[in-house]
């Protein structure tokens, strides 16, 4: 099959989160925050209300930089902010950790998140990271509200997903997760991954882009879109359905991707967009 458009459809499900910013805030307070820490092997970012950017570089440390906005509805609920929702920071074994805590978070022991809205706190406090990391370290990144997520110019693995934010990985060389609830993916790789990847939406496009020699199998599902590639590709043979057993009888679900392989074959790299399409690039075109 020459490259251009794939037949695929599925089924999914997913929530959507929904921001809100209060006009009555008349208070307001920023700061910047600066610290260096020795190279970890994995950064780990999980934010809340902001952005986070990862850059690549031939450092031998990691620099974080963080701009904080404390916006609330009054001197009182300011203070409140500056009491309740914290920034801690710090090594962990062998990753360097950034967690955004608040009573926003469930409490339930995984960081979850149980969000109320702005109208309810008071308040919204945002942190907007840029870390400067060694090309090879590699990433888990995390945020809902108001805040895209961007990683540029590393070779680890990643681990991204925004809720109500824009995901893109640009010039990588890992493999990994990103996925983006509301919003597109970008990717482009500047050395094609060699183990498990996958990339995914529920409400925006998924458009990622590799060098030629490409060799992988692709499983690709969407609902409301299509699919591409600049890729000649041979149709895999399908998956058999998934059984089991419920009140004593058998159930068979299928997971409903629709595989392709480029070239010789290779890693497995997922590829799901419910309401978008899917592009896969050859960068050399």
């Amino acid at each position: 099959m020459r490259g251009g458009i794939i037949a695929v459809a599925a089924v999914a499900l997913g929530a959507v989160w929904a921001s809100d910013w209060d006009e009555n805030f008349t208070e307001q307070e920023q700061e910047k925050i600066e610290r260096t820490f020795p190279a970890a092997k994995k950064v780990d970012v999980d934010d809340f209300d902001g952005s986070v950017a990862v850059i690549g570089a031939d450092t031998p440390e990691i620099k974080v930089e963080v701009h904080k906005t404390i916006r609330a509805r009054s001197a009182e609920k300011m203070q409140e902010a500056k009491r309740e929702v914290r920034l801690d920071m710090g090594p962990q074994d062998d990753e360097l950790r950034l967690f955004v805590d608040g009573p926003f978070r469930c409490k339930c022991g995984d960081g979850s998140v149980n969000y109320r809205g702005s109208r309810y706190y008071g308040y919204e406090v945002s942190f907007d990271f840029t870390l400067h990391v060694p090309r090879e370290t590699a990433v888990r990144l995390r945020t809902v509200n108001r805040g895209d997520i961007r990683v540029e110019n590393t070779d680890g693995g990643f681990d991204a997903e925004n809720i109500n934010g824009g995901l893109e990985l640009v010039e990588i060389g890992g493999s990994g997760h990103a996925y983006a609830l509301n919003r597109p993916v970008h990717v482009s790789f500047r050395r094609n991954p060699t183990g498990a990847s996958d990339f995914g939406s529920l409400n925006g496009d998924v458009d990622v882009a590799f060098r030629a020699g490409l060799a992988a199998d692709l499983w690709l599902k969407t609902f409301n879109g299509s699919a591409y590639t600049d890729f000649d590709v041979t149709a895999l043979p399908s998956r058999p359905a998934v059984r089991e057993q419920r009140n004593g009888k058998y159930v068979y679900k299928s997971n409903q991707f629709y595989g392709v392989r480029v070239g010789q074959g290779g890693p497995e790299l997922k590829f799901d967009a419910f309401n978008g399409d899917i592009r896969i690039r050859n960068r050399e075109k």
